[in-house]
C-alpha cells in the first residue's frame, strides 16, 4: 500500500511502499483468508484513518450480485430516469 511521506518531515521518513505488518491474531488471519478463497467473495477496505503513529484498516467481507439483482437494480434505475425526464 503507497502512504505518501509527511510533507513537513524530515530524512527520517519511511519509504512510501515499504511491506506493512497486518496486526491481526493467526485465527483471524486464517478465518478472512478462508472467506476469501470461497468463490465470489472478496476482502474490501471501507475505511481508512491514522491513529498516532499508526495507519488503521477496517475491513469487510463482500459477496457479488447475482444476474437477477443487477436486472432489479437496472430496471429501478431506467424507471427513475424515465420519472425524472417527464417530470421535468
Amino acid at each position: 500500500m503507497h502512504i505518501s511521506p509527511y510533507e513537513h518531515g524530515n530524512i527520517y521518513n519511511k519509504d512510501p511502499l515499504r511491506d506493512r505488518k497486518l496486526l491481526l491474531h493467526k485465527k483471524e488471519i486464517y478465518k478472512l483468508y478462508g472467506m476469501i478463497k470461497q468463490k465470489g467473495i472478496s476482502l474490501i477496505p471501507i475505511s481508512l484513518y491514522f491513529s498516532d503513529s499508526i495507519v488503521k484498516l477496517e475491513l469487510g467481507i463482500g459477496k457479488g450480485k447475482k444476474l437477477y439483482d443487477k436486472r432489479e437494480d437496472l430496471a429501478k434505475k431506467d424507471a427513475e430516469m424515465y420519472i425524472k425526464r417527464h417530470m421535468s
